[in-house]
């Protein structure tokens, strides 16, 4: 009987809808928590089928997966999967790219709105009966003002589309400009270089994936170039930024502040009752959240039925239709799916 392993059943519960799409395909279905190497093999060294939503997968557990046909990540970032070793191996490495891109788009706009508003603090003022609150300097009228997005690909321009509601400026950076000309002419988009957006922009929103390119992206001398009056927005990878960096701009006030749901420096996705200690939850001039810019009901179903529709179509010798790795040479063939993925 084929045999598929789903990580990570603790801090995101597996759904029946994943269970039964496994289940259909005949593979046996293991829960596990595994977000520790020697915990992952315990119970994955012979499956045929790797199911992950938050946990590290390295190289060194990826040598060791001899019957693996696929892992199928239950999301979209493979940052944290040795997708070249997978694919050095046979294994076929799935996502489901777009699930949340509603959501992420609704989360990058909350927080943009949270800061200009200055949400917290009114809250704040409230239970201590500040009442003066409403003359807070900071707050300022936000059509007019500039949002820059890093990176334009489908979250960015789901997050132009609606921040042109507000009346906002819209620039956005890319490597490739010439790509994108016509969608940002579409979006009203004016495609700018890096340095020029970050010294313009009133916000800054993050759009782009972890790799070795943007690693560290935003390091102290381009967090540098942020308008004092700036507030830097992070809803992708918590590692594009300099966090050492990004946290002394904030305790010394040269940007304004900072709204991040994503971190370098704190585990979001440690089990339950974990203490994180992090210069960031000391600070009064940023917004936090726990990595949920993603999430829904709707989106986090989506994302673990999809996911495991993945695993379960490399199990039945069918090409799903996202795989991060379409060079790689599977360990057993695979034919087109009905759309001809």
């Amino acid at each position: 009987m084929l045999k598929a392993v789903r990580l990570n059943a603790v801090t995101y519960p597996v759904a029946a809808e994943e269970h039964a799409e496994l289940t259909r395909a005949g593979a046996e279905f293991i829960e596990i928590e595994g977000q520790e190497p020697h915990e992952i093999l315990v119970a994955a060294e012979d499956c045929d089928a790797l199911l992950v939503v938050s946990s590290r997968v390295p190289a060194s557990v990826i040598e060791r997966l001899s019957r693996c046909r696929v892992i199928a990540r239950l999301g979209a970032g493979t940052d944290k999967i040795d997708v070249a070793e997978a694919t050095r191996r046979g294994i076929v490495v799935t996502n489901v790219p777009d699930f949340c891109l509603n959501e992420q788009a609704e989360h990058t706009l909350t927080l943009l709105l949270a800061f200009a508003r200055r949400l917290p603090f009114m809250m704040e003022a409230m239970r201590t009966h500040n009442w003066t609150a409403r003359h807070h300097p900071g707050v300022h009228r936000l059509a007019g003002q500039t949002l820059g997005l890093i990176g334009f690909g489908a979250s960015a321009r789901a997050v132009a589309q609606r921040a042109s509601a507000f009346g906002l400026r819209l620039q956005a950076w890319v490597r490739t400009p010439a790509k994108y000309q016509d969608l940002a002419k579409q979006l009203q988009v004016e495609l700018v270089p890096l340095d020029r957006l970050l010294s313009e922009s009133d916000f800054v929103s993050i759009h782009l994936p972890l790799c070795d390119e943007t690693h560290h992206l935003l390091s102290a001398e381009r967090l540098a170039r942020l308008k004092p009056t700036a507030v830097l927005i992070n809803t992708a990878r918590g590692a594009i930024v300099d966090e050492v960096a990004l946290v002394t701009l904030l305790q010394q006030r040269k940007i304004a502040g900072a709204a991040l749901d994503v971190f370098e420096g704190i585990d979001v996705f440690a089990l339950p009752g974990t203490t994180a200690a992090h210069p960031l939850l000391d600070l009064d001039n940023v917004i936090l959240t726990p990595h949920s810019a993603g999430s829904s009901v709707e989106s986090s179903l989506e994302s673990k039925v999809r996911g495991a529709r993945n695993a379960a179509d490399v199990l039945r010798g069918i090409r799903p239709q996202f795989v991060v790795n379409p060079a790689v040479v599977p360990r057993f063939l695979l034919r087109a799916g009905p759309q001809g993925q």
